[in-house]
């Protein structure tokens, strides 16, 4: 069980993530004031806005190693096991954002890889041998094609454009079943 001050520091930092998406060049004295705290208050968390995109980084690839774990990929069919993992990283929807928006400092910093990619690409070949997946698409594709909706979708959410509601079961059937509509023309 986490503790509240655990839980307080999530929602401090996810707000924190969303803030820096969408006022990339505010000071740390503006961010604090765009989240409701104060400006000492986020001095707790970091002293310039370096600091807080490395601690943003590494909450953030704490939570996605989180979600891969608590989607327990390895347990049921993989279609189940997607549906969790679709669901668990829905649940960082904001530490996502943030990673769209900064994600070249995520692939330049060697402490970021969690082995994230190493888990769902073998989630992937599970469900590759299991007749699950398609084969002609190779698992790391498999894995960047899910990782690169669910980031469209939070985006698409986060501007208004995406309702809420239902999202993790739109991905995963756009995913499983394309968009292919069912009077297409050949």
């Amino acid at each position: 069980m986490e503790s509240p001050d655990t839980s307080t520091d999530e929602k401090t930092l996810a707000a924190l993530a969303l803030a820096l998406v969408d006022h990339p060049r505010a000071s740390l004295q503006e961010l604090a004031k765009a989240i409701g705290i104060s400006k000492t208050t986020l001095y707790r968390y970091c002293r310039t806005r370096e600091e807080l995109i490395q601690r943003l980084m590494a909450q953030a690839t704490v939570a996605l190693k989180r979600a891969v774990e608590a989607a327990q990929l390895d347990q049921g069919t993989p279609r189940e096991a997607l549906s969790r993992m679709t669901q668990s990283h829905l649940e960082h929807r904001e530490l996502t954002a943030f990673l769209t928006y900064y994600w070249r400092d995520a692939v330049t910093d060697p402490g970021v890889e969690s082995g994230w990619e190493s888990a769902v690409d073998a989630f992937f070949l599970r469900g590759q041998q299991a007749g699950v997946f398609r084969i002609d698409i190779s698992a790391a594709t498999l894995s960047d094609l899910w990782a690169s909706m669910l980031i469209g979708l939070v985006d698409g959410e986060r501007r208004g454009r995406i309702a809420r509601v239902g999202l993790a079961g739109v991905m995963d059937k756009v995913f499983m079943e394309g968009v292919q509509g069912s009077a297409v023309m050949r």
